[in-house]
C-alpha cells in the first residue's frame, strides 16, 4: 500500500492541509492513519480530491459531492443530476453571453448618453427584475 502523509497530498492536490482535514471531518475522504501526528492517505485519495475540485467547479455543494461517493470512497456519479447541471450551466453561459453583448454595446454606443441608449435601458430593466428574484 502506498501512502501518503498529509503534506504530500496537499502537494500533489494543490489543496491546503487545513482543507484536507476539513474534509475528512464532514466525511468526504477518509485517512488510513497516521505517522507521527501526521495524517496518512492513501493513493486513491487524490482521484477522490479532483473529483472534488470539478464537483466545486461545477457548482454542486460539499453534501451533494458527498453523496457521489460510495462507502469505500469510489465515485458514483448521479448521471441524471450531472445532466441537469449541464443543462443549469447552458443557462447561465446564454445568460452571461447576452450580458457580455449588451455590455460591449452600451460601450460602444453611439447615444450621446447612455441613458438615451435603449439597449442600456434594456439592460437596467433586466438587472432590476434579475435582483428582484434573488
Amino acid at each position: 500500500m502506498n501512502l501518503l502523509d498529509i503534506g504530500a497530498v496537499s502537494r500533489h492536490s494543490g489543496i491546503p492541509p487545513s482543507t484536507l482535514r476539513y474534509y475528512e471531518e464532514i466525511g468526504l475522504i477518509q485517512s488510513v492513519g497516521r505517522h507521527g501526528l501526521r495524517r496518512q492517505f492513501d493513493t486513491p485519495v487524490l482521484t477522490q480530491l479532483a473529483l472534488i475540485s470539478l464537483g466545486k467547479l461545477a457548482g454542486f455543494s460539499l453534501d451533494d459531492i458527498k453523496g457521489m461517493f460510495a462507502g469505500d470512497g469510489s465515485p458514483q456519479l448521479p448521471r441524471p443530476e450531472l445532466h441537469q447541471r449541464a443543462d443549469m450551466l447552458d443557462q447561465q453561459i446564454k445568460g452571461l453571453t447576452r450580458l457580455r453583448d449588451a455590455l460591449r454595446h452600451v460601450a460602444d454606443c453611439p447615444a450621446a448618453t447612455h441613458m438615451d441608449c435603449p439597449k442600456f435601458k434594456r439592460l437596467m430593466e433586466f438587472a432590476s427584475r434579475t435582483a428582484n428574484r434573488r
